[in-house]
């Protein structure tokens, strides 16, 4: 018999495998071990294949020939997971808390680092929505996650990139809410994809501006220093999105966050910008629409904080459009509509021929000049016109309650409001404004009385904060410029007012306002500003005039009325008014004093015959005594007896230290001078 062939048992494929092992064909004992070895085998073999590290040490030769790779052995176990596993504590909690202290260790990034990630995240962002809103609009929930950090420098970059970026994407017109027929609608792809974009920029931009205005509420002093330079960024992100898109939604929320920083009485760089921003809005609104809540929102927060708010903020209304666009006069509580001349009657068309397809091509004309009329929003002079008579109720009303209420701060700018807006009175409003000026008038004389010995300190201040000249020299322009604003043929007619009470007090204010040394300083520049503060009401020029500038405001409209239905000035009147600005031009400065000789030049070039005889020494007109402080007159300036009185003034001036002022006073005489040459 042949000997048997001995069968060669090939290594296990795994060389990783640290528990495999080689099971010879010949075993010492015998052929049932042999099989048991096998089973042995596969039953050691790991029932979860793990991911064992590479064995480092090299293969063996076995003594029966086989090349084979010795298994690693396990690392013992410490006594320390012997004492937790003992504990109750598992295998997989081990686990995590080894890679959580791995977390641990890994190094904090700078915040130096962190703000340049955070530049690079959001211009990626930013550029990845500017260049498809619709696909990636989701973007913007991404821009808002940044936003939330609480590095006040991240959150600073990130309102203003979303600033950026909404006012680029944000369309044309205003997005309406979805109602719940339209979401049962079939539309196409295109549609549904447009308005998915829509309602997700909507929510989008709602909430962030609440975020603004959550940030724009630590504007104040007393907020620490990161959260105002906060509050910076997010008013000029407001004031930026207001003017650039004013038709889209929520715009109320932006006007609300504006028209907060102006109730605050802080007035800062932020309060400045909030007042511009308000203003060239009035300025470049064309509907009106934006105007309107604008004014309403101001209109209350004043009544809100019972007028105590700062004059600039009531100045605003004198940037509205309907000061040079609007037509119709009205008040606080009506508008009077302008009545057009229509002709009564049906008119008369000649009915014209035309073909069947002259027609057609009429009427595709007419429908695309109508799409065309959509597509530019062009506005009504109706809508516009009803927008700004609303506008000018509410400016008329708030200017009477301040009247009525005896606002010291504010009563000059709504004076100057009021004279700005004399050519849309109507005759009804007229009467009130004057009787409530009148009272102004008698409140300022009460003040001049006062003894300078104010016992209470709150008495004190509070006579202090009112210029009593100013206010009674504001009240005589804005009477005069309310009556020159009225039409001439009814002012003749149908007023039927007397202004002698706002002339005798001009009369009896020269005097004392000739003696004021600070006549020529405004109530805003009385002290000179500290340099190191900014003054960001700098540039605002209402209620800024000198007292010399509203005095001879008031003079001219007393002596050269504009208005030819008053132009007819008593001689009496004329003669005591030259008088008195005369003898007053020997003691203002020289600025003031050539002003009043240019004004006395006009004067004499006019009324020239009325006040000729008062530089006639030998001619007198008049019998009695010149009484220029109307003490015997009962208040009555025709009872002065100015004619009684010659010009020896004009002696001293010839005279006059100032070369300017003695040239002005030589063209006054040479207007007299040829009068009564003529005479």
């Amino acid at each position: 018999m042949p000997a048997a062939k001995r069968r060669r048992l090939s290594p296990p494929e795994s060389a990783d495998d640290k528990f495999a092992t080689q099971t010879p064909a010949k075993s010492r004992h015998g052929k049932v071990t042999a099989g048991w070895d096998a089973e042995q085998d596969y039953e050691q073999r790991p029932r979860k294949h793990e991911k064992k590290k590479d064995a480092n040490r090299l293969p063996i030769k076995t003594p029966d020939g086989l090349i084979q790779q010795l298994a690693v052995p396990e690392p013992e176990k410490s006594e320390e997971v012997d004492n937790d596993s003992f504990l109750g504590t598992s295998s997989d909690e081990g686990e995590s808390e080894e890679v959580e202290e791995e977390e641990e260790t890994k190094p904090v990034k700078t915040l130096r680092q962190q703000i340049f990630e955070a530049k690079e995240e959001l211009a990626k962002f930013a550029e990845t929505i500017n260049e498809d809103p619709e696909e990636h609009v989701g973007g913007l929930k991404q821009l808002a996650h940044i936003a939330d950090s609480s590095n006040v420098t991240i959150k600073k970059l990130a309102l203003a990139t979303q600033a950026a970026v909404y006012k680029d994407i944000i369309p044309g017109y205003r997005i309406r809410a979805m109602g719940d027929d339209a979401l049962k609608e079939k539309l196409s792809k295109d549609v549904k994809r447009l308005r998915s974009f829509e309602q997700s920029l909507v929510h989008g931009y709602k909430d962030y501006l609440s975020a603004l205005a959550k940030c724009a509420k630590n504007s104040k002093q007393d907020a620490p220093e990161d959260l105002r330079s906060l509050a910076t960024v997010a008013i000029g992100c407001a004031c930026n999105l207001l003017l650039q898109v004013p038709h889209f939604n929520f715009r109320g929320d932006l006007l609300k966050i504006l028209v907060d920083k102006l109730s605050t009485k802080s007035i800062d760089a932020d309060f400045a910008k909030c007042r511009s921003t308000i203003e060239k809005l009035f300025e470049e609104d064309e509907d009106g629409n934006a105007s309107l809540e604008a004014v309403q929102m101001i209109t209350r927060m004043i009544k809100a904080r019972h007028y105590n708010v700062h004059e600039s903020v009531l100045n605003t209304f004198l940037h509205l459009r309907l000061l040079s666009e609007f037509s119709s006069k009205g008040s606080y509580d009506r508008i009077d509509k302008v009545e057009e001349d229509r002709p009564r009657g049906k008119k008369s068309y000649k009915k014209e021929f035309r073909t069947k397809k002259q027609r057609k091509l009429m009427k595709e004309q007419k429908s695309i000049e109508k799409e065309m009329k959509e597509a530019d929003a062009a506005v009504s002079h109706e809508e516009r016109d009803r927008m700004q008579s609303e506008s000018l109720k509410l400016v008329f009303v708030t200017y009477f309650r301040i009247l009525k209420s005896r606002a010291p701060s504010l009563m000059g700018a709504v004076l100057e409001g009021l004279a700005r807006y004399s050519h849309l009175i109507n005759q009804d409003f007229f009467g009130d404004i004057l009787e409530a000026l009148k009272d102004l008038i008698t409140d300022a004389e009460e003040l001049d009385t006062v003894d300078e010995d104010v016992e209470n300190d709150a008495d004190a201040a509070s006579i202090a904060a009112r210029n009593a000249t100013r206010e009674s020299l504001l009240c005589v322009i804005t009477a005069f410029a309310l009556l020159q604003g009225q039409d001439a043929t009814k002012a003749a007619s149908g007023l039927h007012l007397d202004l002698d009470f706002f002339i005798t007090h001009l009369y009896r204010t020269l005097y004392p306002a000739s003696l004021n040394a600070d006549i020529e300083l405004s109530a805003q520049s009385l002290h000179l500003p500290d340099p190191s503060i900014s003054t960001p009401t700098a540039n605002n020029k209402v209620n800024a005039s000198t007292t010399a500038v509203l005095l001879l405001r008031a003079l001219s409209s007393t002596l050269l009325p504009a208005n030819t239905a008053i132009r007819a000035v008593p001689p009496t009147r004329l003669a005591a008014f030259t008088k008195t600005l005369l003898t007053a031009s020997l003691h203002l400065p020289e600025k003031s004093t050539r002003a009043l000789l240019a004004l006395l030049n006009k004067v004499t070039r006019v009324h020239g015959r009325k006040v000729a005889a008062l530089w006639n020494t030998e001619e007198r007109k008049g019998d009695g005594v010149w009484d220029p402080l109307l003490a015997g007159g009962r208040g009555r300036l025709e009872a002065s007896n100015p004619f009684a009185s010659t010009v020896w003034e004009g002696h001293l001036l010839r005279h006059h230290f100032s070369p300017a002022v003695r040239e002005a006073y030589k063209g006054v005489e040479k207007n007299v001078v040829e009068v009564l040459k003529g005479s």
